[in-house]
């Protein structure tokens, strides 16, 4: 896993909007703080959510 990353990266890896992934933290009560995401946090969303395909949004294709 790579160094931290914003949550911009993490939300663009998924093919989503920053407030998107926003929303499902606090939906899932995920304990991430600040706009850095460390690589022990990020391995707490991508366990949650997958690890997301690269250029493809796994969601949007319904």
């Amino acid at each position: 896993m790579s160094n931290v990353k914003t949550r911009e990266q993490i939300a663009s890896e998924f093919g989503i909007s920053r407030k998107t992934l926003y929303n499902w933290l606090k939906d899932e009560k995920l304990p991430i703080k600040g706009r850095l995401v460390s690589p022990k946090e990020q391995k707490v969303i991508y366990d949650k959510f997958g690890k997301p395909n690269k250029g493809r949004n796994k969601w949007a294709d319904g």
